[in-house]
């Protein structure tokens, strides 16, 4: 599931999926502004056929969390 949270994050944040590292975090790629932000939260909601509940959408800020939100298992 880890490649799949890769590659939704890199098409979301606009960059190959060979530049994001398996620590990537918010704090850590210049490219996840907001509006990446929003790109991959509508690629997860797309992915996972569903909406995200607002908590989960304001807590994702690492490659482990999007990999988390694929899984079903808390995010952090």
């Amino acid at each position: 599931m880890e490649t799949r949270a890769k590659a939704l994050l890199a098409s979301a944040l606009e960059i190959d999926a060979a530049s994001v590292p398996p620590d990537a975090s918010i704090a850590t790629l210049e490219a996840w502004d907001s509006l990446a932000h929003l790109r991959l939260v509508q690629a997860l909601e797309k992915e996972l056929g569903r909406e995200l509940p607002a908590e989960h959408i304001f807590a994702i800020a690492s490659l482990a969390d999007v990999a988390a939100v694929l899984e079903g298992r808390p995010i952090g």
